[in-house]
């Protein structure tokens, strides 16, 4: 039988660079996102490249009923996930604190920290009750070091990195293990979601240096994801040969 990894915030970058390597590797997904449009597209792809089931919810993780409810309405024979991959998650606007905009923050908050322990509460006691689980958390080189003007997404990408740890504490008697990626610069909808569809801007993030592109990051996740049942990564940080730290980036010809 198949494994399954249920992959939140699929619908572009890194989940949807998961979706085809874990489904190259012979998994069924489960795709979640809140562009329905963009996970039938990508659950067309994928059915027509590889030989899988892929099964898809549309919901904003921000809404924990939403979540519960969506999840908990699966088929029985889908909540057998092998593995989660907790990717949803944002950056909004890059301002001082004292200039910050509250809603910005409520949105990071909410979706980075609340939305992966909504899915998460939901798929552990699945995994508890299978006997088997694999819960990958993407994090960010932000959950390791705090940047100018990056405060509350900073902020929630080391509770990102306090919760993965917390995790496989609290999961470590069930055999669930717990991982974290941290990438550095990845050139996705990143930037153009931090500055608000400014596409000039965030182009500018990535000037004069290889970024990581999400096929980098997920590949990083399928090997943690590909270990031995004896295996568990920890965590993982992953960079560009370009970039030392959050803010150590060499940039040629600028």
């Amino acid at each position: 039988m198949a494994k399954i990894a249920l992959i939140t915030g699929a619908t572009a970058g890194i989940g949807e660079a998961c979706a085809h390597v874990f489904a190259r590797e012979g998994y069924n997904l489960i795709l979640t996102g809140r562009r329905r449009e963009r996970l039938e597209s990508l659950a067309s792809a994928i059915n027509n490249q590889y030989n899988v089931e892929v099964a898809i919810a549309s919901f904003d993780v921000r809404n924990r009923q939403a979540v519960i409810d969506n999840l908990n309405n699966l088929p029985d024979q889908w909540k057998k996930v092998d593995v989660l991959i907790n990717n949803a998650g944002l950056s909004q606007g890059l301002d001082p604190i004292q200039n910050g905009d509250a809603s910005d923050w409520d949105t990071m908050i909410d979706t980075n920290i609340k939305g992966l322990l909504y899915a998460s509460r939901v798929v552990s006691n699945w995994m508890i009750e299978n006997g088997y689980g694999h819960i990958i958390n993407i994090g960010s080189i932000a959950g390791k070091e705090v940047y100018p003007n990056g405060n509350v997404y900073c902020a929630t990408k080391h509770a990102v990195d306090a919760l993965n740890k917390g995790m496989r504490l609290d999961l470590l008697p069930h055999g669930i293990k717990v991982t974290a990626v941290h990438p550095g610069a990845v050139e996705t909808e990143f930037s153009e979601v931090r500055f608000k569809g400014d596409k000039d801007r965030a182009k500018k993030v990535y000037e004069g240096f290889e970024p990581l592109v999400a096929q980098d990051v997920a590949e990083t996740i399928w090997f943690a994801a590909s270990r031995p049942a004896h295996v568990n990564i920890n965590e993982l940080t992953v960079m560009p040969t370009a970039q030392a730290g959050a803010t150590s980036i060499f940039r040629k010809n600028l």
